[in-house]
């Protein structure tokens, strides 16, 4: 169809089939009803004219959309990776999802209320950031599933990963390693962040570390890695966790720039597995969240509740695991003078 064309109608296909638009809806919905011939001779038609049928229109007649809504951030490397496992989970129970992002210049509030407007049945929000109270409210509308924040009210369902437990695996590992000087960049105000640094807290003082625990205000960009580390450089530490793996390169670069080897210097550890971990020329040692668990499970449970489901319990959380690549290393020993 070419721009400024009417698009070709249920009607049109009728005309030129020489049957009436009841029939040709038969034959368009693969109902019985309709001689072979005439079946035959209404998808060519359909073909020529490039008429596709409307199912979202014909779902909202029913009063159904099988759509969820997806609200995630676009500085988030890892959401894209969620996104991707949402679609493939979602295309096995026929829905569909409608995305809305949060951007530096859009909020939360208003990705969500783009969702609303499109007739959503669920809502799958990536990283909430709304209160609670507002989340409980939405809950009171539809299903929502929130993903990688934990969210204490029984309305709203969460899937998350369990972020403490994936610090202190990050801190055993450098400890394996020789490391005693480790510190954190965590996330800022993004959601985890708590529970990471809880994480890694927990874990400095598991291995008689209490004397080394350092945590560096970050964030979740790699701006916020590589402003996180400037304070460092003066005394580098020998290895560093990071709250994710996009804060982690910006890490790397600022720890390059200052001349320092990775990881014959300072060795590093992002978080999430997400795809920039395993680029080559990154190779970055991180710790990985299950995203096929996590978004299978996030839409099975928002369609168990749009179809009235019992489901318990409220909260599923995911373990991670370490993946080791070539940001971390064994700590060589200071040098004689």
């Amino acid at each position: 169809m070419r721009t400024g064309e009417r698009r070709p109608t249920l009607a049109d296909v009728a005309a030129q089939a020489g049957v009436s638009t009841a029939l040709a809806s038969i034959v368009m919905r693969d109902a019985p009803g309709a001689s072979e011939a005439t079946r035959r001779r209404v998808l060519e038609v359909a073909d020529r004219l490039g008429y596709h049928p409307d199912s979202r229109a014909r779902l909202l007649r029913s009063g159904r959309s099988r759509l969820l809504g997806v609200v995630f951030g676009v500085q988030h490397a890892f959401h894209g990776d969620l996104v991707t496992g949402l679609y493939e989970a979602a295309e096995k129970l026929r829905y569909e999802l409608a995305l809305s992002a949060v951007t530096p210049r859009r909020d939360e509030r208003t990705a969500i209320g783009g969702l609303l407007q499109d007739r959503c049945e669920a809502l799958l929000i990536l990283g909430p950031q709304s209160p609670t109270s507002e989340l409980a409210t939405l809950a009171s509308r539809m299903p929502v599933v929130a993903l990688g924040r934990d969210v204490r009210h029984r309305a709203v369902d969460v899937v998350r990963n369990a972020d403490c437990e994936g610090l202190h695996q990050a801190v055993d590992h450098l400890v394996s390693l020789g490391h005693r000087r480790i510190v954190h960049i965590d996330g800022g105000r993004t959601p985890g962040t708590a529970e990471r640094r809880r994480g890694y807290r927990d874990a400095m003082r598991h291995h008689g570390l209490d004397a080394e625990i350092r945590v560096v205000p970050g964030g979740p960009t790699g701006e916020d890695g590589a402003t996180a580390t400037a304070p460092l450089l003066t005394d580098p530490p020998t290895a560093i966790t990071v709250f994710n793996d996009l804060a982690a390169t910006g890490v790397l670069d600022a720890l390059r720039r200052a001349g320092l080897s990775v990881p014959g210097d300072v060795s590093v550890v992002g978080y999430d597995d997400s795809r920039l971990a395993r680029l080559t020329y990154l190779d970055l040692t991180t710790i990985a969240q299950d995203t096929a668990a996590m978004t299978t499970l996030a839409i099975t449970r928002a369609v168990d509740r749009i179809e009235g489901e019992t489901v318990t319990p409220r909260e599923l959380v995911i373990p991670p695991h370490l993946v080791i690549r070539g940001t971390t290393g064994a700590h060589l020993a200071e040098k004689p003078a």
